[in-house]
């Protein structure tokens, strides 16, 4: 059994937009995302050596989860104008790469990523998510970790793995209890509430005394601190709602576990088109030598 590689798209697209100084075409045309995505991938496959790469990408409006929540993701900022003009051609290079690109109108990219490492683990595949999104947590597992990127305050500190040790360490519950921390902390980065003044530490607890998000409601008055026991009573039905927001959907369709083949000459076009001359030169010589993906 292998290892494959499963990609948050616009996690490190993102990332590589904003960590990368800006970066042109003669014609003013904007390259920097497009070169920190190749290098990223290429310094990934040189580290992890994954039999396969699978690149998730959203296309936006997670239906169920609006119907629930109408507000949700809603406080996040457009894409910057600059990476969306980037991303056709992240897209096109990412094929060319002979990596799969996984996406699916109405569908979070992140329920069809966590579908797709679930369905690996269980065929006894090794699943490596590469992302700096924490609801993935709660998949970690003996076959399942998360590669987290370099934070962009300290990227001295490299890649880092997080397997069910780290998952403890970082919020204090395991895997299978995130749902329940996020459902009463609440996630800021996708704008659903928590109950106020509940910090990771007391939802922590709770859980490690109570077991569950219901234990916690069903035991509301016994809670400490005892100004809680009032708030997390009103609130249940809200609590409850948001673990419906924070679970992963892990029912979705996959893709083969298949590894399909690179196509260097479109490759070597794009990034001549792109006029990434330093990136063009490297692609021919790791494509001479050896097929990377």
């Amino acid at each position: 059994m292998g290892k494959w590689l499963l990609v948050d798209g616009f996690n490190l697209a993102y990332r590589c937009y904003f960590a990368v100084p800006e970066l042109t075409r003669a014609d003013g045309f904007p390259t920097n995302a497009v070169h920190g995505w190749v290098k990223s991938l290429w310094k990934l496959a040189d580290q992890e050596k994954p039999a396969a790469t699978l690149v998730f990408f959203d296309l936006g409006g997670a239906q169920d989860r609006l119907a629930l929540l109408p507000e949700y993701k809603a406080q996040r900022e457009e894409m910057p104008a600059e990476l969306v003009k980037q991303l056709p051609y992240i897209k096109a290079v990412t094929r060319a790469m002979g990596l799969v690109g996984v996406e699916k109108a109405g569908v979070e990219s992140d329920d069809l990523l966590a579908s797709q490492a679930v369905q690996l683990a269980a065929q006894g595949h090794a699943a490596v998510i590469v992302s700096a999104d924490k609801d993935f947590a709660q998949i970690v597992g003996e076959r399942i970790v998360i590669l987290l990127p370099p934070p962009s305050a300290n990227p001295k500190l490299g890649w880092r793995r997080l397997d069910t040790a780290g998952v403890v360490e970082k919020f204090g519950v395991p895997p299978a209890q995130i749902p329940d921390y996020l459902a009463l902390v609440g996630d800021s980065s996708d704008n659903i509430p928590g109950i106020e003044g509940v910090g990771p530490k007391t939802a922590a607890r709770w859980l490690q005394q109570f077991g569950s998000l219901a234990g916690v409601v069903d035991h509301a008055r016994q809670l400490k601190p005892e100004r809680f026991q009032e708030s997390v009573s009103a609130l249940a039905d809200l609590v409850r709602r948001n673990l419906k927001l924070t679970t992963l959907n892990l029912s979705l369709p996959t893709v083969a576990a298949e590894k399909p083949a690179a196509d260097p000459v479109e490759l070597f076009r794009l990034l001549e088109e792109l006029e990434m001359k330093s990136t063009l030169a490297e692609a021919r010589q790791r494509y001479a030598q050896t097929e990377m993906f």
